[in-house]
């Protein structure tokens, strides 16, 4: 039900969002507009203002904006409000509007969230020098070790971990060809990223040198007497490196023991001892951990948009990279999600909190405003380059050459949302039983 709830209030904030903009813009310019439905086919509910009809469908997977003399089959009168009677600058307005509007609300939604402040990985923004390599992953198996910094990844220079996982992310059972450097000189290596999830997401099965720190000090417990608080960074303990659960399981086992942690606070390092005292049957110091290093974002508004803008465009890039790989086969069809899968991940984020819900629904606006956008006639960037080509043509094309256009836009879109809905029911286990194949 949860999944349910958040798929209908995220796919009906953007549809209303994307239609509003074609709304708006057609009355900007003069275009009397006959509906306005959220959702396709048989309509629950209705009511009349004007020339409008507002309608709430059936079919809760999109929207329209019905317009006079839309189409050229239409009845036209030649009246001033009907669509084909404007310009094409006038019509070009109306269409691009609706995409651009889920690009606005992707800006804005993400700006609140950011302004929300938040905690991020440190490492993220930190060179990609592997600290483990996890046993019989794609990186093992090439050869990749602790230590080593990878350069480059299929062709890609990476300065940041997040590159490196952006880069790899869409990849998964592709051949790559990844650059790593040592003490020993530099190696080009080839590698296949493994599957990862139900998404099929590429995997080298590397990660950072990841140390883990503090979240929150109990009063009155060893931690406090210690002085350890929030925000402390474990480096060591008794000089060992250790992850967060070598860490716990330390403690746990020396209760009523002094055991030496290495600490760094900032930029400045110190030893302190801290004796874990027993309860129950282990040691326990009063301390929550992270696995590792968070840094705190908190900007001021324009910050924060100044942060969406930057956010929205490094997704604009990767779903670019998404699109460019789908056609030259880097990028699995299998990370394509329809209506099921996100279901699924509104659930997900749902259930996490509404600033991971909104969060997505800022993603899925910009992918939605910008698949909006491809020149695939039947979406608005079809209808876009059509009237295009005729303005640099000079001419009108038939009405038999733009049906003809409609159907392969028509073909192309069907075949999209078939191997999408494909996709997502095969993520349902007990549907995937069903199919042998598999």
């Amino acid at each position: 039900m949860t999944s349910l709830l958040a798929f209908v209030f995220v796919i009906g904030v953007l549809v209303f969002v994307h239609e509003l903009g074609h709304y708006l813009a057609a009355r900007r310019v003069g275009v009397r507009v006959l509906t306005f439905s959220l959702g396709f086919g048989p309509k629950l509910l209705r009511t009349q203002r004007g020339d409008t009809e507002f309608c709430v469908s059936a079919i809760p997977l999109g929207g329209y904006v019905r317009m006079a003399g839309e189409n050229p089959d239409d009845r036209r009168t030649g009246r001033d409000d009907e669509f084909l009677s404007k310009t094409k600058w006038e019509r070009f307005q109306i269409l691009i509007a609706g995409p651009a509007m889920n690009v606005v609300l992707a800006i804005v939604v993400m700006t609140g969230v950011l302004y929300q402040g938040a905690e991020v990985p440190a490492y993220e923004t930190q060179p990609p020098v592997v600290g483990t390599v996890a046993e019989g992953s794609a990186a093992d198996r090439v050869g990749i070790r602790a230590g080593d910094r990878v350069v480059s990844v299929a062709g890609r220079v990476v300065e940041t971990w997040e590159e490196l996982f952006r880069a790899v992310l869409p990849r998964a059972a592709r051949e790559i060809e990844v650059v790593v450097r040592n003490a020993g000189g530099e190696r080009v290596l080839r590698v296949t990223p493994d599957s990862q999830t139900q998404f099929e997401m590429g995997d080298l099965g590397i990660a950072p040198v990841l140390q883990p720190q503090i979240r929150s000090v109990a009063p009155g417990e060893p931690a406090e007497a210690a002085g350890i608080e929030a925000g402390d960074v474990i480096e060591a303990i008794e000089g060992d490196a250790v992850s967060s659960d070598e860490l716990v399981t330390r403690i746990n086992a020396h209760a009523e023991e002094p055991l030496r942690l290495s600490v760094r606070r900032g930029e400045s390092r110190r030893d302190v001892v801290v004796t874990p005292a027993l309860r129950g049957d282990v040691g326990l110091i009063g301390v929550s951990i992270s696995p590792f290093e968070v840094r705190t974002i908190e900007p001021g508004f324009f910050e924060a948009f100044q942060l969406s803008l930057a956010r929205n465009y490094e997704w604009s890039g990767l779903i670019f990279e998404t699109l460019v790989g789908l056609f030259t086969a880097e990028t699995s069809p299998r990370q394509l999600v329809g209506p099921l899968g996100i279901a699924q991940l509104s659930g997900g984020a749902a259930e996490i909190g509404l600033i991971a819900l909104l969060s997505l629904m800022s993603m899925i606006s910009l992918n939605l405003g910008i698949l909006n956008l491809l020149p695939i006639p039947v979406l608005d960037g079809g209808h876009i380059a059509i009237m295009a080509i005729e303005g640099v043509s000079r001419r009108d094309f038939s009405m038999r050459v733009k049906e003809r256009m409609l159907l392969v836009g028509f073909v192309a879109l069907m075949m999209l949302m078939v191997t999408v809905i494909y996709n997502d029911l095969t993520r349902i286990a007990w549907i995937e039983r069903f199919m042998p194949w598999r």
